[in-house]
């Protein structure tokens, strides 16, 4: 009789155990910007926990201030043993949040992992397609103007440098090709040995998530955040207009087929205001946190 009644307890506390399981939140993987750090994303860290309490939070610290602008590629491979440190903790799944610069490097990581653990990404106002525009460039190198600064970037010397690594200057699209390191190769524009698993790793995706707006003041354009870009004569080319999205390069257009991206327009937002502003992490980043 005892231990007839000692049954549904026990039966009990195994469903409110699974429950619980089922409501806790995914670890969540933090990519900061240029010239910045993991300082610079402690509100979001600090929003997040407050509306999704306990959950845990990796707030990436390498490559902050001088060191963002090392070359692209030496900053992603170095943050790829960091996620996969994250991904042996959590092989259930996280959670990654890529601002900025940190955007873009943070899409690269998992695509240079190809059995990452991350089921949502949210790029947050990145240069996916790239950067072309003197408002950005001042920031970071201000006696250059975006017209002349190919001279510099698409070099072999320029090349050591994250900016060049992804300045896409659309008048000068033959130089891109010859010296960009980079952004040319993780897009597929230019096929390499790790083409199919760019491609693939990203299709390892449950949701990407694109979010920009036009008053960013520093992606330019500030479409790029959605993967769209300018064309030669400066217009910009809408995302599924473009061959990243028509040939499915890298699996965008696989990705939107399959209801598993997401595009949003956010007006009104600077761009040093996506990770600071509550009602933006509010409204465009707490729904894909589960």
């Amino acid at each position: 009789m005892h231990f007839q009644k000692m049954w549904p307890l026990a039966g009990i506390v195994v469903l409110c155990f699974k429950i619980c399981l089922i409501c806790a939140y995914r670890p969540i993987f933090i990519y900061h910007g240029i010239l910045t750090g993991a300082p610079s994303m402690e509100h979001l860290v600090a929003r997040i926990q407050q509306l999704h309490p306990d959950t845990v939070v990796y707030n990436f610290e390498r490559f902050g201030g001088w060191s963002s602008l090392e070359n692209a590629w030496h900053q992603v491979l170095e943050a790829n043993s960091n996620l996969q440190a994250v991904c042996d903790l959590h092989p259930e799944g996280i959670n990654m949040i890529g601002y900025s610069q940190g955007g873009l490097l943070a899409r690269a990581v998992l695509q240079t992992y190809p059995n990452h653990c991350v089921r949502t990404f949210i790029s947050l106002s990145s240069p996916q397609g790239g950067q072309f525009g003197d408002d950005f460039l001042h920031l970071i190198f201000p006696s250059l103007v975006a017209k002349t600064a190919y001279q510099l970037f698409y070099t072999y010397v320029g090349q050591h440098t994250s900016v060049a690594n992804y300045w896409n200057d659309p008048h000068h699209q033959d130089l891109f090709e010859e010296y960009s390191i980079f952004l040319p190769y993780v897009n597929n524009r230019l096929l390499s040995t790790n083409s199919t698993q760019f491609r693939d790793t990203l299709l390892r995706l449950e949701r990407l998530v694109l979010i920009g707006g036009p008053d960013d003041g520093v992606i330019t354009p500030w479409q790029s955040s959605h993967f769209s870009y300018y064309n030669e004569s400066y217009d910009v080319v809408p995302l599924q207009e473009t061959t990243l999205y028509t040939e499915d390069l890298i699996g965008l257009k696989t990705l939107h087929d399959d209801g598993k991206l997401d595009v949003i327009e956010r007006p009104g937002v600077h761009h040093y205001q996506w990770h600071r502003s509550n009602d933006v992490i509010d409204s465009v980043i707490m729904p894909y946190l589960d």
